[in-house]
């Protein structure tokens, strides 16, 4: 990994992925099933409950005059493609610290759009680790040597099950990561409504 630390030319960079993210009524259901686990678990990192996402594609750091070079791809895309029928349920956890929710629905279609968004990345002649996608929304984070908060949460969150909610937006979102002690924060760049499947807009 190049850490850029002895480059005083290099450009500025932004940490950026693009993703889904569910309508307020869903992420407040499961707001009320996680209420309980706030306060029995406090030490626990939360994320912000608007900060909540499905990353269809992780990009890292990139110049920030890259950036620009998504937007056309991206916006046809959205345009492109029917919005998913999806819903929050079930949960789980990575490595006994990162508390996720899983989803349902329309995976199908989910992972068919995460492939296209990463072509369409990619076909912009920028490069990026290729992660597996596996479709979950990160929740919490448990403090290092904690090896049992996350596992205890998720089997508590095992039996849930949202409504179903369409993904309304397909999100480029920017990160402050490493670039702050606080809690990592999330900002649009750009969100494009997806449309009806007719790449012609008829």
């Amino acid at each position: 990994m190049k850490s850029g630390v002895h480059d005083q030319t290099q450009p500025a960079t932004v940490r950026v992925f693009i993703a889904l993210a569910p309508p307020d009524h869903a992420k407040e259901e499961l707001a009320r099933e996680l209420r309980p686990a706030y306060g029995t678990h406090p030490h626990m990192r939360w994320n912000r409950i608007e900060d909540w996402h499905i990353t269809l594609a992780f990009l890292g750091e990139l110049p920030v005059a890259t950036v620009p070079l998504l937007r056309p791809p991206l916006a046809a895309l959205a345009a492109a493609r029917r919005p998913p029928s999806l819903a929050l349920r079930g949960s789980g956890d990575f490595d006994d610290r990162v508390l996720w929710s899983g989803i349902g629905g329309d995976l199908d279609e989910l992972r068919t759009l995460a492939c296209d968004v990463r072509t369409a990345v990619k076909d912009c002649g920028v490069a990026f680790e290729e992660r597996p996608f596996r479709p979950h929304l990160t929740l919490a984070r448990a403090r290092r040597g904690d090896h049992s908060s996350a596992g205890e949460i998720a089997r508590g969150l095992a039996g849930f099950t949202g409504r179903r909610w369409a993904a309304e937006r397909l999100h480029l979102v920017g990160s402050n990561f490493g670039r702050s002690s606080g809690p990592i924060h999330y900002r649009d760049i750009e969100a494009w409504p997806l449309g009806d499947g007719d790449p012609a807009g008829s």
